[in-house]
């Protein structure tokens, strides 16, 4: 039965996305309810955009395809939020992934994709400036150009070295234990939500960049259809006359 309700709700998901189904962007995008269907459908919601992430070749893109087909922004484009004078050295696994020797001068860059008002990721990006071209690291170094957008010309592949969740939705073992409890009220929802460590390589599959990408809590800030009342909510409500 379990089973069963998870199958349902990501099929309902899918369903909508591929019907196109949009709600207006003027409606406010609706907390999730901390009951057992709400986590379950935070969690597809979760695994469908970590997929989509994964075999993509591009997270700008995909992330743009995101914020377009969830109605997050009157123009869902993708825009880079670039945090200045930080910096990151490289670790010495990063170099050895890029063929990068401790004589190769590595760029770093720190930003924050945001499409309208959603902030959905951090990223940090390592680059081996020698392997763009004068024009890439032109925005690279004093624009604002998602590093997705900027190296395009360069048939970008990306190998994922790790993906790792950082909060689930529910509890270990929950496919084998009675559904929680439904406490009637909003799912409190953490800010960072998964993580992907990725290798980017060009066309020629010569590495250039390795980034580490956080999503967080703004992936789920999207207009949703209402939902029927939880009955364990519903029966906690006092009586009207």
């Amino acid at each position: 039965m379990r089973r069963a309700i998870v199958a349902v709700a990501f099929l309902a998901l899918m369903g909508a996305e591929v019907a196109g189904a949009q709600p207006a962007l003027s409606e406010p995008a609706p907390s999730w309810p901390d009951t057992h269907l709400g986590r379950v459908e935070v969690l597809a919601v979760m695994e469908g955009l970590n997929a989509r992430l994964l075999a993509s070749r591009s997270a700008t893109a995909t992330l743009e395809g995101w914020c377009a087909d969830h109605g997050m922004a009157p123009t869902p484009r993708l825009a880079a939020s670039l945090q200045r004078a930080v910096d990151k050295p490289a670790s010495d696994e990063t170099r050895q992934r890029l063929n990068a020797g401790p004589e190769t001068r590595l760029g770093y860059r720190q930003v924050r994709l945001a499409c309208g008002e959603h902030v959905l990721s951090d990223a940090d990006n390592w680059y081996v400036p020698e392997r763009l071209t004068p024009e890439m690291n032109r925005l690279l170094e004093t624009t604002d150009t998602p590093f997705g957008r900027a190296v395009q010309a360069l048939g970008t592949t990306r190998q994922t070295i790790e993906a790792e969740f950082l909060w689930h939705p529910l509890p270990k073992g929950w496919e084998q234990a009675p559904p929680s409890a439904s406490t009637c009220g909003d799912l409190a929802i953490p800010g960072r939500l998964f993580r992907h460590r990725a290798v980017l390589f060009t066309a020629e599959r010569v590495p250039f960049s390795e980034v580490v990408e956080t999503y967080g809590a703004a992936i789920l800030d999207f207009p949703r259809a209402a939902r029927p009342a939880d009955p364990a909510c519903a029966a906690a409500l006092p009586a009207r006359d």
